[in-house]
């Protein structure tokens, strides 16, 4: 690689390994490939993680970046099959979330990056917070639409969209007519942009990744400051 363009941290062997894993998702096959996973997804996660982590100081200070499966910000590859019909052992996709200090004690917002053969994201913001949170964040947009606003249009410039789940009908309290009825209805607030797979694997993802974090500044600053923790 050159200078201008630095190794990337995920390669094709990256979404390689996860590609064959949806074929041959049973606990024999992952034990025998376990050497892949470890080198390719793994290490690449969190040496992905560890520059992420050098970072968020300048970007969103109080965002955090820790380089373990166990409490830190990468996924467990292993699912959780207590519940569902779906028994399969692993996930097909791996996962880095940088956390909000506070999310020990708070549900807090924080970025989320999901790599998935063709169906990756980058994703910001807070998914299903309690009902109180709900309703702060609701009654901050009210009180503040122009900077809401300023804070959507900052973040789609860099591709980043509302998403996640949202009420049929207006909230208590909220005029149907309200010209922002659309955003008071969700119940997610959260913005996040389709990553392609050259995206994930070009030598620039990391630069791209702080690009997209500085532009959802405003709106992540606006999601903490409605739930009353720091930016």
């Amino acid at each position: 690689m050159t200078a201008e363009q630095p190794a990337p941290h995920f390669t094709p062997a990256t979404l390689g390994f996860l590609r064959d894993l949806a074929t041959n998702n049973d606990r024999a096959w992952f034990e025998a490939e376990r050497s892949r996973y470890d080198r390719d997804v793994r290490d690449a996660a969190f040496e992905f993680i560890e520059d992420v982590g050098m970072r968020l100081p300048e970007v969103a200070p109080h965002l955090t970046a820790q380089a373990k499966t166990v409490g830190g910000s990468l996924f467990r590859i292993h699912r959780d099959t207590r519940f569902g019909k779906d028994k399969t052992p692993y996930k097909t996709n791996t996962g880095v979330h940088f956390r909000h200090e506070r999310a020990k004690d708070v549900h807090a917002p924080g970025a989320y990056v999901h790599i998935e053969p063709a169906a990756s994201f980058l994703g910001v913001g807070i998914w299903r917070p309690e009902t109180a949170m709900q309703y702060a964040i609701r009654d901050h947009i009210v009180e503040h639409p122009a900077a809401w606003t300023a804070a959507i249009d900052a973040a789609a410039a860099s591709g980043l969209v509302p998403a996640g789940d949202s009420l049929k009908r207006p909230p208590k309290g909220i005029d149907p007519e309200h010209p922002l009825v659309v955003d008071l209805k969700r119940k997610d607030f959260i913005l996040t942009t389709d990553l392609t797979d050259d995206e994930i694997t070009s030598g620039d993802f990391l630069d791209r990744f702080e690009d997209r974090l500085r532009a959802a500044g405003p709106f992540m600053s606006f999601v903490c400051a409605a739930i009353g923790v720091p930016y």
